[in-house]
């Protein structure tokens, strides 16, 4: 090869290396952790203590999936943690309602799950509209939904907690605490979620449209992308996601109370960007969020398991993490 060619094949190729290692990077700092667990204490390579850091993760791993799109295409969501408990609240006064009523209690629970998704996509909807029809900036609205839908639930509780009935509680448990071929079905869900999120954002159109709203949202309008529709579409489908986590999150204690999904979307959040989404948009992967999101749930196991430093701390770590790594991000779109 000439020398000059050589010279630019070089300069070419020294980027993607550098982008293929900024990508493995979440893998390698998991991989790195799980060894720093197994050599702290001998518990951490357990199955069982896997299944439990899986099933732990499934709730904030599948919101996380939503909130990559949203991250993805240049917004952001502050409210799934208080929407997830408003919704949490109101399957279960639904079920306690339509079990006596109906007379099938089965009949109850699954609709209650199906209630649960349609609020989801219903809070997602009003989010759109706001951001694209009422021209409110997402921090502005999700920040205000934020202290609405968690207001919401706390006077529907009158200050203290709604429980699901004894019997629906029991028909309801195996959504959480049933497993398939040894695995919990709160993990198979967040895989299912996972992998179709994975094809929307690699495979579709609308995919494509979301990273390049988020890249240059003037320049997507100007090659005749939907901007609005498809931004709403996105804000429906975290909707759709914190439905899902909070279905299966209401057998786990049967209740919903003020202090439900507390700081949820802090970690959803930090597990999209930890797993090298960019924070301004326009870059993302749905399987960085994956890692994202299990890392963070080892870091807490680890710190369960050892010690290390109180559990109280928790918050504080992920909230250094997110700032470690937006400081890391910025050169990046």
């Amino acid at each position: 090869m000439p020398q000059p060619e050589a010279a630019q094949h070089r300069s070419e190729s020294k980027p993607r290396w550098t982008e293929r290692l900024h990508g493995l990077g979440p893998v390698i700092g998991l991989v790195l952790l799980c060894i720093a667990g197994t050599l702290l204490n001998s518990d951490f390579a357990t199955v069982d203590n896997a299944m439990n850091v899986l099933t732990r993760t499934a709730f904030i791993g599948i919101i996380a999936v939503g909130m990559c799109f949203v991250i993805i295409s240049g917004g952001i969501d502050l409210s799934v943690g208080s929407m997830a408990a408003l919704i949490a609240g109101s399957v279960i006064m639904f079920i306690n309602w339509a079990g006596p009523a109906s007379g099938s209690p089965l009949m109850a629970v699954v609709m209650g799950a199906v209630l649960a998704v349609v609020l989801g996509a219903l809070f997602g909807l009003a989010h759109g509209l706001l951001i694209t029809k009422g021209r409110i900036e997402p921090f502005i609205v999700t920040l205000g939904t934020l202290g609405i839908f968690r207001a919401y639930l706390t006077y529907f509780a009158d200050g203290g907690a709604l429980t699901l009935d004894n019997d629906l509680s029991d028909l309801y448990a195996p959504v959480y605490y049933a497993s398939l071929a040894g695995i919990p079905v709160p993990v198979w869900v967040f895989v299912i979620v996972a992998i179709i999120g994975g094809v929307i954002l690699n495979r579709t159109a609308y995919g494509r449209y979301v990273q390049a709203i988020g890249s240059n949202e003037q320049v997507a309008r100007y090659a005749a992308v939907d901007v609005d529709r498809v931004k709403i579409l996105t804000y429906v489908l975290l909707g759709v996601c914190v439905g899902i986590a909070t279905l299966l999150y209401v057998p786990r204690l049967g209740s919903a109370s003020p202090t439900t999904g507390l700081l949820w979307e802090l970690e959803a959040i930090a597990a999209v960007i930890v797993g090298g989404t960019a924070l301004k948009g326009g870059a993302g992967s749905i399987t960085g969020t994956v890692v994202g999101a299990i890392l963070l749930s080892v870091i807490s196991n680890i710190l369960n398991l050892t010690s290390i430093i109180s559990v109280y701390l928790n918050a504080a770590v992920q909230g250094f993490v997110i700032i470690i790594v937006a400081f890391l991000q910025r050169g990046r779109r």
